[in-house]
């Protein structure tokens, strides 16, 4: 057999595994649902047909989960066209039983090793999950700058926590759109900067039934405006005029106390520290009482002593996706 015959006869008897992957391409639809007057006008966001593609990045199989890749367009176009992409890892059930669906976010500094973990314990009960990237996250951060979700700029920080909110209704459609996943129990979690997020998420989109704050809460101004590490800027920002209330009414579309009671016909669970030193605990208070009193759990803990208490936060997260 000359060198051709030998590779075709190779290439013939490959196993199945062997077969290259290539992405799944594919297109869904974001169809505003709900009373729209009742959104902010910043989060609005009319029908739109998205493309996204999936590619197939791991198969834990002693977890029983498997790891996709998925991407899809940013509806808010920033200057920046990294960013300008939502990047997300789709973590499921291996063999695909119908389920629930949660977004999933992250820390603010973190090495992403935390959702990641939630993430996989979630697939493992069978709740396919999707760890969406915030705005200037991961793969999503321009090269060779030092842009942030999160700056002393003003402007670029409330456009970035736009754009990651309307991500977000976005990526709500996208786990609608899937057929392994039961769309009446789609849900949104968060842990410390991304729980802010996950409790804007279920106050603007109506297809999150369900959402978890863990190491969050609202009230922005209350909670920090008075702290010691505020004090630079706030002395700044009263020098050339301004006040609290002023502050407040800035920082209302952002700030997830402002719209708390949304979450009233929502499934809801507040996870807090009783000693937290960076969200004080009188934030998660704030908004347990605004949304309308429902679970909060208090661990009795700081805010980086808190991780002890992970494996208690992902069951509770569990139960409440899996209602």
């Amino acid at each position: 057999m000359n060198s051709l015959g030998y590779i075709c006869a190779v290439l013939l008897w490959l196993p199945a595994w062997a077969d290259p992957i290539v992405p799944t391409k594919g297109t869904f639809i974001f169809t505003p649902k709900g009373d729209q007057s009742k959104i902010p006008a910043v989060y609005q966001l009319g029908e739109k047909q998205f493309e996204f593609k999936m590619l197939l990045k791991d198969r834990k199989e002693n977890l029983g989960v498997m790891v996709h890749e998925v991407t899809f367009p940013s509806p808010y176009v920033s200057p920046h066209p990294e960013n300008n992409t939502i990047w997300c890892e789709f973590y499921q059930p291996i063999g695909l039983q119908k389920g629930p669906g949660v977004v999933i976010l992250d820390i603010l500094g973190g090495d992403q090793s935390l959702s990641r973990t939630i993430a996989i314990q979630l697939a493992r009960q069978g709740i396919h999950t999707l760890f969406m990237q915030l705005a200037y996250y991961g793969p999503r951060k321009p090269k060779n700058s030092r842009i942030k979700l999160l700056s002393p700029d003003i402007l670029q920080t409330v456009n970035g926590i736009k754009q990651s909110v309307l991500d977000l209704r976005v990526a709500a459609a996208f786990l609608e759109s899937r057929p392994e996943v039961d769309p009446t129990r789609i849900g949104i979690t968060g842990t410390s900067l991304g729980s802010f997020f996950s409790a804007l998420g279920a106050e603007t989109e109506s297809r999150f039934s369900r959402c978890s704050v863990l190491l969050g809460g609202g009230g922005f101004v209350d909670g920090f405006y008075d702290h010691p590490d505020a004090k630079l800027f706030r002395l700044v920002w009263e020098i050339v005029g301004n006040n609290k209330a002023r502050a407040k009414e800035l920082l209302a579309p952002y700030d997830p106390i402002t719209r708390a009671p949304e979450l009233k016909n929502k499934k809801l669970l507040i996870m807090a520290a009783s000693k937290d030193e960076v969200v004080p605990p009188s934030m998660a208070t704030a908004l347990w009482e605004a949304s309308g009193k429902q679970k909060i759990i208090w661990f009795e803990a700081g805010h980086y002593s808190a991780i002890l208490h992970l494996p208690v936060a992902i069951g509770e997260i569990t139960k409440l996706m899996k209602e």
